[in-house]
């Protein structure tokens, strides 16, 4: 695992598929921290022309192309999540390839700090922090949290798959219980967006006064 530079403070972000990152990490954007986003990473490292894909499509076949030459996310996702042999071999090609990537723009954002007194924030929004190891490149970990029935429905409004695909893909990650144990910080997206908004505001007010104190 890459050890992350010293003189940046690392958020993880992470929770179930359809808990309410996305609208966290976009917060926390606005509020001025930097946000590396893993989903955006591993579409990079796998995006037409490049190493991931050419990996993915040994694995896979060249069925898992469209006809533009990118990946059919679509298609292997439901392969993915009906199969958990097949899950493994994906991430085990794809994590290290995202680690990597993080790994390097964390050091450009340190690179640009190294001469500031201030410690740059950094927020990874990666849904499997845990799974990936990724929660060990971090100085703390915040899992946003909703009710099952919530975070069902809001999938089924967002992405329109029927309900027994969202179960396959949610019983593909850890569970989110063991996810909040985790956690030193649980953000609750059950109510409104607003309410959500203000518990991440506070949580990353705290954080500012903290990294004045933070030792480079």
């Amino acid at each position: 695992m890459i050890k992350k530079p010293s003189n940046v403070y690392v958020i993880g972000l992470t929770g179930g598929i359809g808990t309410g990152k996305t609208t966290v990490s976009n917060y926390l954007k606005e509020l001025g921290a930097h946000v590396i986003n893993a989903d955006e990473v591993a579409h990079e490292v796998t995006s037409p022309g490049s190493f991931g894909l050419s990996r993915v499509i040994a694995e896979f076949g060249e069925e898992m192309l469209l006809e533009d030459g990118s990946l059919n996310r679509k298609k292997l996702g439901q392969l993915v999540f009906s199969d958990p042999e097949a899950l493994s071999k994906l991430n085990s090609i794809v994590h290290p390839l995202v680690i990597d990537q993080i790994g390097r723009m964390l050091e450009e954002i340190s690179c640009r700090h190294c001469d500031s007194e201030e410690v740059p924030c950094v927020v990874l929004d990666v849904p499997l922090l845990f799974e990936a190891g990724m929660d060990k490149m971090c100085d703390e970990i915040w899992v946003v949290a909703t009710d099952k029935d919530v975070q069902v429905q809001r999938l089924m409004a967002r992405d329109g798959y029927p309900e027994s695909e969202i179960m396959k893909r949610i019983q593909a990650q850890m569970p989110l219980e063991e996810k909040v144990k985790r956690a030193h910080k649980v953000i609750d997206n059950s109510g409104s967006i607003e309410n959500t908004k203000m518990q991440t505001y506070e949580l990353f007010e705290d954080v500012k006064r903290r990294l004045r104190d933070y030792p480079c």
